[in-house]
């Protein structure tokens, strides 16, 4: 008897998943085998799909990335057009697992218009959520001063160093109140185990 993927371990997503993967419209049995097998058989505890449209000169590209945390891991998920100029169309999906213990940070900037106006406990329209784990870090670099105006010394450098390996832009006017709802959620229930 030949397997089907839904009778492979790893293969099973909840059903709340599997129908966002397939609502955001992008390859969504090919990205739910994705999730699915990067995720083996841990329980998933708070998720986040995020599809995304960028115009690039003539052509479209779609994204998708799928977060998922587990009891003991971050999921997080990639799908886009690969552009290789084949005749037809090709995907490139790419899966990492990141145990919980690894993640560094989980950053919330809350987009607020009219914040003379703020309701309190609305947080805002628009959130942007950056995750890091330390696969990516970012260096700015600018030219050190002491203060002084009139000073034309050489001070050196001065710099940060960030760790953002992803950061999503979620807009309840663009994405829906639910999307932002679940992104909410989703930094919440992992900023409540991250560093345990």
């Amino acid at each position: 008897m030949r397997k089907t993927p839904r009778d492979v371990p790893g293969f099973v997503l909840p059903a709340e998943l599997r129908s966002d993967i397939q609502r955001a419209g992008y390859y969504p049995a090919l990205v739910a085998d994705v999730v699915g097998s990067a995720l083996a058989d841990d329980e998933v505890t708070a998720y986040l799909v995020h599809q995304e449209t960028t115009f690039d000169q003539d052509a479209v590209r779609r994204h998708i990335t799928v977060l998922v945390t587990t009891p003991r891991k971050l999921v997080v998920v990639h799908a886009d057009d690969h552009d290789d100029h084949h005749e037809r169309a090709v995907a490139t999906a790419t899966s990492e697992s990141i145990p919980l213990a690894a993640v560094r940070g989980v950053m919330l900037t809350h987009v607020v218009s009219a914040p003379d106006a703020y309701i309190p406990g609305s947080l805002g329209r628009e959130i942007t959520l950056t995750l890091g784990w330390g696969a990516v870090s970012r260096l700015d670099v600018m030219s050190a001063t002491c203060g002084d105006p009139q000073c034309d010394a050489d001070h050196g450098f001065e710099g940060t160093i960030a760790s953002d390996d992803i950061s999503l832009r979620i807009s309840a006017d663009a994405d829906g109140d639910a999307a932002l709802a679940r992104a909410l959620h989703f930094a919440r229930t992992l900023s409540a185990v991250i560093g345990s």
